[in-house]
């Protein structure tokens, strides 16, 4: 009796999975800022994976500590992912390079700071 209920919860939880990385790939293909796109991006990704990471704990849960593992490390390392391309598209440049014609010597503002 349990085993069926394992493997609906466990396909489940890969199926919400699935519908996330394709839910947080959707904005890619739309006019807002790179910002917006590489946040819905990696909130989704985070999240689709930690289901299905969740979905193989209901499969395999012999392996719940490699499993739980995971979970942290996707946790940690997809927001710490994030933030760090934020502020690199933010310093070098994604969010535009701006050339100052008034300068004499053709210097140039990268988001906000000069180069």
């Amino acid at each position: 009796m349990t085993e069926p209920i394992m493997n609906f919860l466990s396909l489940f939880c890969v199926g919400v999975g699935v519908v996330f990385w394709v839910w947080g790939s959707w904005p890619l293909l739309g006019d807002r800022g790179i910002l917006f796109k590489l946040h819905a991006l990696s909130v989704s990704d985070t999240l689709g994976s930690m289901a299905i990471v969740v979905g193989l704990l209901f499969q395999i849960p012999r392996e719940w500590p490699l499993l739980v593992l995971a979970l942290i490390a996707l946790c940690v390392w997809n927001t710490v992912l994030g933030y760090v391309l934020a502020y690199s598209c933010t310093v070098c440049g994604a969010a535009g390079i701006k050339i100052n014609p008034s300068d004499p010597t053709g210097g140039s503002t990268i988001g906000g700071l000069d180069a």
